[in-house]
């Protein structure tokens, strides 16, 4: 009996890793597609950006904000620790938000205070803190593939990708759960879905316009749409990327005011 038992756990044990090497013959995982498709979003040197969003009411200019990120992965969580500082328009500049580990922290010269805040919060049009920062979704969220479709992007061209489902895994995760359709042969992200706590769609985000930017093709706009009026757009552009030496100390509350005055 014994015996039995032991052919037996052999034989579930050689069945699971034949399953396992088909698997990886068909392609790659989904947290693996994840987390490359974080490669081409992310520069994994400290790095700073600028970006432009600008929101959109039926066409027409509504808004716009000026940011500089800045940016360096945490080599202990291996997820980005952030600081972003307004550049425009003249009564925003100067202010900041900090996201290190779980803590977000909005600062204000003026008052010279720092409060907590969400990365849910809304920044400008469909924009949220939580679209500008710099993460590695392959940290926050458990990926499930759902299949393989051709998509269109926001040019409406046709790609060949891998359709995913992510879920929240860590409290540090922006959204609840969100799809994503990532290019099979680039690892391009092509097309977002975002949703709430209740599992309702907040909006959509499109990549486009790769270019090359350090060392790598990364999407330079990024177009949202809000899920219930298509008629509210937000534009997020992105440029003047560099490699930057970012400080540890840039990451601790307390220094949000020396910050804001360099």
């Amino acid at each position: 009996m014994f015996r039995k038992k032991l052919v037996s756990l052999a034989l579930i044990t050689l069945l699971s890793a034949s399953a396992a090497a088909v698997a990886r013959a068909d392609g790659p995982s989904a947290s693996d597609i994840v987390a490359a498709a974080d490669k081409v979003r992310n520069p994994e040197q400290p790095f700073r950006v600028s970006l432009a969003l600008v929101e959109y009411q039926g066409g027409d200019m509504h808004d716009t904000v000026s940011l500089a990120v800045h940016s360096k992965i945490d080599a202990g969580t291996h997820q980005y620790r952030n600081v972003v500082r307004y550049a425009g328009p003249p009564r925003d500049v100067g202010k900041l938000v900090l996201l290190n580990g779980s803590s977000m922290w909005f600062y204000d010269p003026a008052s010279k205070a720092s409060v907590r805040i969400s990365a849910q919060q809304r920044l400008i049009g469909q924009a949220s803190d939580g679209d500008v920062l710099t993460v590695n979704l392959a940290h926050d969220y458990t990926a499930k593939l759902l299949g393989e479709e051709n998509i269109a992007d926001a040019d409406k061209q046709p790609h060949s990708a891998w359709h995913l489902e992510l879920t929240a895994a860590t409290g540090d995760a922006a959204y609840a759960r969100l799809e994503t359709w990532i290019e099979k042969e680039t690892f391009h992200p092509i097309k977002s879905r975002f949703y709430s706590d209740s599992g309702r769609l907040l909006k959509v985000a499109y990549y486009r316009k790769y270019e090359s930017q350090l060392g790598a093709m990364r999407p330079t706009e990024t177009i949202i749409v809000d899920a219930v009026d298509a008629h509210l757009v937000t534009k997020i552009t992105s440029s003047d990327f560099r490699p930057e030496q970012v400080q540890d100390a840039w990451f601790q509350r307390e220094y949000l005011p020396r910050f804001s005055e360099e």
